[in-house]
């Protein structure tokens, strides 16, 4: 039967690995694994000291490999160590350390122990601890003692699955007392844990002027461009209603509607009659502003350089009649009728 070999095959494997958690006691094995291999079977074996395991030399690894053929008649059996990196979160480790501090200090100092330890495992990053030591402590009555802090589950598939346990026990003068551990991870995923976003920090920069006046001009071409393309698409609007015109035009008509279409085609032509007169104003108008405007300008400045002129021809005049004053004797002096020699004198007494 299928089912038998089953049996067989997982009791098989449960006696190897309690002879060898026998065999590697106080040498801080977590946890130990049976795997098929096409050579043989693989013994993986996760400890908090492999040196312990290996031995000088890979002695005590020989040792239990020979032990493991004459026990259970293993063809190839492979031992592979591997190490624990965080001893305080696995719960098998922890207990064994409870229960070697315990044999050794005695009960006295017991909660003192169980203080430390969970202290440790708090600081490793557990999100709970439960540390629970039953038996004849400190008195001769048997106690439950319980130490716990943060976060566990106790019910559901998060406390079977997710969270750690271990049970170990430690042989004292007074008895055997039982040690439970239950480590809570701090990689397990919770199904009612919620994450609460932070607000978006708002950076507000102060804009210089340069960037101001850049903005501006951006503006500015956009305002530009867009006004452009309005003009566009008018023009655009205005082909499209005369290509409509030109169309209907050129639809064929029978003899009866020609009367009709003459009528259209008389009014349409009377629409842009008037939408070209209206034009043509707009036009005149605006050149008759600019030329008054341009008129204005030249007469201001026309009549800017004749009063300059005017300013400089007074100068000159103020500046003429002390000259002559100044040679009006001089002339009289020089052309006198008695020096000229054409002239004859008057009188004879002055002529003697």
């Amino acid at each position: 039967m299928i089912e038998r070999e089953f049996i067989a095959q997982k009791t098989k494997e449960y006696y190897i690995t309690k002879f060898v958690a026998t065999k590697l006691d106080k040498a801080g094995v977590s946890s130990i694994r049976l795997k098929k291999i096409p050579l043989g079977e693989k013994i993986i074996i996760e400890t908090s000291r492999p040196s312990l395991i290996v031995g000088s030399k890979g002695s005590n690894i020989k040792e239990l490999t020979k032990a493991l053929k004459k026990e259970f008649k293993l063809e190839n059996p492979q031992i592979e160590i591997n190490e624990v990196k965080n001893i305080f979160l696995d719960a098998h480790i922890v207990a064994e350390r409870i229960a070697y501090s315990l044999e050794r200090f005695g009960s006295a100092r017991f909660k003192g122990i169980g203080h430390k330890t969970m202290e440790n495992v708090v600081n490793a990053g557990a999100l709970g601890v439960e540390i629970i030591i039953s038996g004849k402590i400190p008195s001769t009555r048997a106690r439950n003692w319980r130490f716990y802090q943060g976060y566990l589950k106790k019910c559901g598939d998060i406390a079977v699955h997710g969270v750690k346990h271990a049970q170990t026990s430690a042989l004292l003068k007074s008895g055997i007392i039982g040690i439970k551990v239950s480590i809570m991870p701090p990689d397990i995923v919770l199904p009612d844990h919620v994450e609460i976003l932070e607000e978006p920090e708002q950076v507000v920069e102060e804009i210089s002027a340069e960037k101001v006046k850049d903005v501006k001009k951006d503006k500015k071409k956009s305002t530009r461009k867009t006004s452009a393309v309005k003009k566009k698409k008018e023009t655009k609007e205005t082909s499209e209603t005369k290509v409509e015109i030109v169309e209907s035009k050129e639809v064929p008509v029978a003899e009866e509607s020609k009367s009709s279409e003459t009528e259209t085609m008389v009014e349409n032509e009377e629409v842009i009659k008037e939408s070209l007169l209206e034009k043509a104003e707009h036009a005149v108008e605006h050149l008759a502003h600019e030329v008054k405007e341009e008129i204005k300008h030249v007469v201001e400045g026309v009549g800017k350089v004749v009063d300059k002129v005017e300013v400089a021809l007074h100068l000159k005049h103020e500046d003429k009649p002390e000259n002559v004053v100044e040679n009006k004797p001089e002339e009289k002096s020089e052309s006198t009728p008695e020096n000229k020699p054409g002239n004859k004198p008057e009188n004879k007494e002055e002529s003697q």
